[in-house]
């Protein structure tokens, strides 16, 4: 089992906490947070040991898993990685894409393996998704939440549309050309509501809506492309798979049949697949424990983080457009 500490101990940290500690992977040595009153607050609750330096915590561990605002994430990662300890951060991965391109750097030198949080890779809809997604051509992406004061210290899109920006990244093998995109502000002094249209060099393009302002929660996006249309609904956690074939000459009566202007008729058939429960963040940290010990690629690399951080940051910069 690799010995693990956690960095941070709020909301999202303290699922972490409880996940490792359950994990038959990790086995959890302590944890380190800023605020000591809180902190013991979290030892005497539930036995979690803590450690009142960061150093004296990385000097036992083999990984770190870093739970902290993103403003912290360099520093801390840097620190890891200088003592060879392998890391893992929440997204997004940095503040800077400079920032992120140095920890790229210094984990190639120290030779440690680091992954990047975006927990919707690990998405039992998104997975079950993924062989039937082939070359889409036009994704559409909604993200709505609803109002919490968390995470409004930044922007939008780098709350929550980083996502669903990974999430396309790794399905479009393609490079960027173009983004046009705006954002407004409504309640914070940052952008909570954003549009993108993002324009691929294989002609792909994904037009993705982010807002933390809405009545209702929804995380839903859709991929077309030749043949197919498939939908996948984050949030309720189902995958929906419609696909189109040559029309059989004679097709049975309940066939769904459509026929174009050219007089070639297709069949439409759904082709749902299987969506299997399962818990995403036990998952993409115990992905991580597994490319350790058996020395492969991290199922989200610090590169992959990386190229998410560079093309939010891209959407930001054509807000002033």
């Amino acid at each position: 089992m690799l010995k693990v500490g956690v960095l941070g101990a709020g909301h999202l940290g303290k699922i972490h906490l409880r996940l490792l500690n359950e994990s038959k992977k990790y086995s959890l040595v302590g944890f380190y947070d800023t605020n000591k009153e809180h902190a013991l607050a979290i030892e005497k609750e539930f036995g979690y040991r803590y450690f009142e330096n960061y150093e004296d915590l990385l000097k036992e561990v083999d990984v770190i898993d870093i739970v902290t605002p993103t403003t912290n994430h360099f520093i801390m990662a840097e620190q890891a990685i200088k003592a060879s300890v392998h890391v893992f951060i929440e997204k997004p991965i940095t503040s800077t894409v400079k920032e992120a391109e140095s920890l790229i750097d210094l984990a190639k030198h120290y030779k440690v393996k680091g992954q990047v949080g975006h927990v919707e890779r690990f998405n039992p809809a998104f997975r079950a998704a993924i062989d039937k997604i082939d070359n889409p051509m036009f994704i559409e992406s909604h993200r709505l939440a609803e109002f919490n004061p968390r995470g409004t210290d930044v922007p939008v899109v780098l709350d929550l549309m980083i996502h669903d920006i990974d999430a396309i990244l790794s399905v479009v093998k393609s490079k960027v050309k173009n983004i046009k995109a705006s954002g407004v502000s409504i309640i914070s002094e940052t952008p909570d509501i954003a549009n993108a249209r993002i324009q691929f060099e294989n002609g792909c393009v994904a037009n993705l809506t982010a807002s933390r302002i809405s009545l209702k929660n929804m995380r839903k996006s859709r991929f077309f492309q030749r043949d197919a249309y498939v939908s996948v609904d984050f949030l309720e956690k189902v995958t929906e798979v419609v696909k189109m074939k040559d029309a059989p000459k004679e097709p049975d009566d309940f066939a769904m049949i459509l026929q174009n202007a050219e007089g070639v008729k297709k069949q439409i058939y759904f082709d749902n697949p299987d969506v299997e429960t399962n818990n995403a963040i036990l998952d993409e940290l115990e992905t991580f424990a597994t490319a350790i010990e058996n020395n492969t690629t991290p199922i989200v690399t610090l590169e992959q983080g990386t190229e998410a951080l560079r093309v939010a940051m891209q959407i930001i910069k054509a807000f002033d457009n």
